[in-house]
């Protein structure tokens, strides 16, 4: 009997669209959906997968890779799936490509969507600088992004389950309120005029999770993360928005763990986890 040898074959590399050719690929973004890319506009993401660029029409098309085997559906159509919700000031998604490309083992898509010009608020000395209007905005669009119907899942009980107790040991995390959200809301994912960008992951999670999300970025500066407590204090102080925080601080504190050392927002996450554990565990 013959033993079958071990494969010689080696993986293709990654492709990183920052630095491989690829000219190709954005002629055919060009033929697809009938655009004029001005590619010195060029703005890349950080991992190599995702690039952007400004259009003659004053538009903006992404463009991402994926390896075939590691496509989520759910945030693979996540920006498209969100030009159903309303009330929520976000970029317009016109219209979107997919295609597979078998030379480099991997899946292209590319989107259209409403130029955004306005900087993003990227850190918490910028947020403190911003008026109260934009402040009742941001509450509006989470209030009508919350009451939007979806199947999409954002964040499962499962997944809260498990980050809070590995980190804070046995708890009773069942959420008793659920809503649609964001799930990635930042100060990066935030512009100056008010628009939420990077709609890859949104879908159900528990409510307050989006307001969690940004006191949790807020957390470096006390008076910051006591702003966003404030502005979204109903789901903050709900049973779910506690679980949200505490689930935020779960995450900060396992990041820190990990590297083996604490960090300005670790301990912060550890001191705000204090409190929430013995609310939490008092009801």
């Amino acid at each position: 009997m013959s033993v079958a040898q071990p494969s010689s074959v080696v993986p293709n590399p990654v492709f990183d669209v920052r630095e491989q050719p690829h000219d190709d690929v954005l002629d055919r973004v060009e033929r697809t959906l009938g655009v004029t890319l001005e590619r010195s506009s060029v703005v890349f993401g950080i991992y190599g997968a995702t690039e952007g660029f400004r259009t003659a029409a004053g538009t903006w098309v992404r463009v991402e890779r994926r390896q075939r085997w590691r496509i989520n559906s759910a945030v693979w159509v996540g920006l498209e799936a969100a030009a159903t919700i309303r009330g929520v000031r976000k970029p317009e998604w016109f219209q979107g490509a997919t295609w597979v490309d078998p030379e480099r083992d991997v899946v292209w898509r590319a989107d259209e969507v409403e130029l955004v010009n306005a900087p993003i608020v990227d850190t918490p000395a910028s947020a403190v600088t911003l008026p109260g209007s934009w402040w009742t905005e941001l509450r509006d669009s989470l209030a009508a992004l919350g009451s939007h119907s979806t199947e999409r899942v954002g964040m499962s009980q499962a997944h809260l389950t498990k980050r809070i107790t590995e980190v804070f040991g046995d708890l009773d995390t069942s959420v008793d309120e659920w809503a649609t959200a964001h799930t990635d809301v930042h100060w990066g994912n935030l512009t100056v005029d008010g628009y939420l960008l990077d709609w890859e992951d949104w879908g159900a999670g528990p409510r307050g999770l989006d307001a969690a999300c940004l006191w949790q970025a807020s957390l470096h500066d006390p008076e910051l993360a006591a702003r966003v407590q404030h502005e979204f204090s109903a789901d903050m102080t709900s049973r779910s928005g506690k679980l949200a925080q505490l689930l935020q601080c779960a995450n900060a504190v396992r990041i820190a763990a990990r590297r083996g050392e604490s960090t300005p927002l670790s301990v912060a996450a550890q001191a705000a986890a204090d409190v929430l554990l013995v609310e939490l565990r008092s009801v």
